[in-house]
């Protein structure tokens, strides 16, 4: 079955996300700055990685959101799991600034774990409403993980 793309739902869809991740960036500006000079824990990826995974991430994020708002299921379902999905983005958007602005990196360790279980939420409330929806939330989930490893390294080096 051939889907139509809803223009005016998919724009904002795939921009809300990136719109979250440009301000926070805007709001820890100079982070990969600071980040380098940190010690920090083996496998950390060099700065420039972070920007263009975190762009493809929440491209995928939007677009699992877009698969929710038009897929054929009751509203009360797609509120709960867009619920879930605009808090985890809303705790998404704070990370960054407790991270590298405060350089609060125990508290960042712990919002970033409240961040991965309400990601978790949101993808398994996604895939219930939209199989692709689900998958697309899969890389985002699996970067958190990597996240919360390397923020722990972070914690405990500095």
């Amino acid at each position: 079955m051939e889907r139509k793309i809803k223009w005016k739902l998919f724009i904002p869809a795939l921009l809300l996300p990136l719109a979250a991740g440009g301000l926070a960036a805007l709001l820890t500006g100079g982070a990969m700055d600071s980040y380098s000079q940190v010690q920090r824990p083996p496998l950390s990826p060099p700065g420039w990685v972070f920007p263009v995974v975190w762009s493809i991430l929440y491209l995928l994020m939007g677009l699992a959101s877009y698969l929710v708002l038009t897929a054929p299921v009751s509203g009360e379902r797609k509120e709960r799991a867009l619920s879930f999905y605009a808090l985890q983005l809303a705790v998404n958007f704070a990370w960054p600034v407790i991270f590298f602005k405060l350089s609060a990196y125990g508290w960042a360790f712990f919002w970033l774990l409240l961040l991965l279980l309400l990601a978790l939420a949101a993808q398994l409330l996604f895939k219930h409403i939209s199989a692709a929806a689900g998958k697309l939330l899969l890389p985002y989930l699996l970067w958190l993980f990597f996240a919360l490893y390397l923020n722990l390294g972070v914690w405990i080096l500095n």
